[in-house]
């Protein structure tokens, strides 16, 4: 496929987990991709993998809550590729506790990663999305957005993001760009498997029981969220925009 032909993305947490995945798919389609995480090491091994694949790729280290180092970051992918189409505001992290155990750190690092994150990439990569009157922007919320026993911060931070993603749309239509969200259930990656073995459960019984309440029977794979986002950001989707997308095989 190269529906992504000629355009330039970027892909924020994509070292590993959803947004490795994402990425690779975005240049399975074409696009040429700027693969951020928070140090370029960290994003080698997608780079590589999509260089073998035959795709175009760059590794750019970048603390998406630092607006210098996201300012820095953007300049450099349309310094290096001559432009900008399409940002996947994917980076986050975990630090789940229950409300009164939650420190003050904990809350800070969820917000300022996930929802602080998002709207400096949004913000750096919407000028020159604007200045060619064209522009994608695909931002990961959660299911847990709509609650979750020991998530207070990642709950918020991705209810959040699914306000400032229908904000966005409206803001940024006019300039014929479309911004959307994307709201995984259970997915199986690094981060998941680390959390069950924070709290004690071991992981392939943890998806064993979650794939009992799904609906179609299994827990997510990395593909199935980048299948979604290589959607979202493909003309296929020109007039989708201010939408959240539930990728959670059914669940309620």
């Amino acid at each position: 496929m190269s529906r992504l032909q000629g355009k330039v993305a970027i892909v924020t947490g994509a070292g590993r987990g959803i947004g490795a995945a994402t990425a690779k798919r975005l240049a399975q389609d074409g696009a040429k991709v700027g693969v951020l995480d928070l140090k370029e090491e960290a994003c080698l091994e997608v780079v590589e993998q999509i260089q073998a694949a035959g795709g175009e790729a760059v590794a750019v280290g970048c603390n998406v809550a630092v607006a210098e180092e996201v300012e820095q970051a953007v300049e450099k992918v349309v310094g290096h590729f001559g432009r900008l189409d399409i940002l996947v505001n994917n980076a986050g992290v975990l630090r789940d506790n229950l409300l009164f155990k939650m420190s003050e750190d904990d809350w800070d690092t969820v917000m300022n990663v996930h929802l602080k994150g998002s709207f400096l990439a949004s913000r750096a990569a919407q000028k020159h999305m604007v200045k060619q009157g064209y522009g994608k922007i695909v931002n990961t919320s959660s299911t847990s957005a709509l609650g979750n026993r020991g998530q207070a911060n990642y709950s918020a931070a991705k209810a959040g993001l699914q306000g400032f993603t229908k904000t966005l749309a409206i803001e940024l239509g006019p300039f014929n760009i479309n911004v959307n969200a994307v709201a995984p259930g259970f997915i199986a990656t690094d981060m998941t498997r680390a959390t069950a073995e924070r709290i004690g459960i071991d992981f392939e019984e943890n998806k064993k029981l979650a794939s009992e309440r799904i609906p179609l029977r299994r827990v997510g794979q990395p593909e199935d969220v980048a299948n979604v986002v290589a959607f979202l950001v493909s003309d296929d989707a020109s007039y989708v925009s201010g939408q959240v997308i539930y990728v959670n095989g059914g669940s309620r």
